[in-house]
């Protein structure tokens, strides 16, 4: 794990939040933004998986403002977590990277109640790696002027992922 990497992300992510007239966070609340709250990195949590490909399937998911979006399931990746195996369903929007929509025990407790994203790049020799320190929450965790995909139930585990994003403590 390259914590050197992940620091600079989320030093990035919060100058990014607290500057850009892009960020979700209201433009009236940016001049006191102090950063968003972390979970600290956990090597424990990155997993290099072979994906294991299924028949690419379109999926309707739901966003936050019941609307849905239209995603393709196209494979699955199963990883250890606290020593329960957990099988995830990878998606595609249609671009070059993935997405892995998930819930997990700390939702609505210690992270977003939604759920949180990850965007996934395959790596050059075909795996790929999921590194839940790069867990996020989607911008309509700060403003509700945006539209997020929930995350399907087949994404919900009843495992603790204390990576990435959390909310205040």
């Amino acid at each position: 794990m390259d914590t050197e990497a992940l620091l600079q992300d989320r030093k990035d992510k919060d100058e990014f939040f607290k500057l850009s007239p892009y960020s979700p966070i209201p433009a009236q609340d940016q001049g006191t933004f102090t950063g968003l709250s972390y979970f600290d990195p956990n090597p424990d949590l990155v997993f290099t998986v072979e994906l294991e490909p299924v028949e690419p399937t379109e999926i309707t998911i739901h966003t936050t403002t019941g609307d849905t979006r239209i995603y393709h399931r196209i494979a699955t990746a199963t990883v250890e977590i606290d020593e329960t195996p957990v099988s995830l369903a990878i998606y595609s929007s249609g671009d070059d990277s993935l997405f892995l929509p998930f819930r997990d025990s700390t939702s609505g407790r210690k992270s977003y109640g939604a759920g949180r994203y990850l965007d996934i790049d395959p790596n050059e020799d075909g795996t790929m790696t999921i590194d839940f320190n790069y867990a996020y929450a989607p911008f309509c965790a700060y403003s509700d002027q945006f539209s997020c995909a929930l995350p399907p139930q087949e994404n919900w585990m009843t495992v603790s992922v204390k990576a990435g994003e959390r909310t205040r403590p």
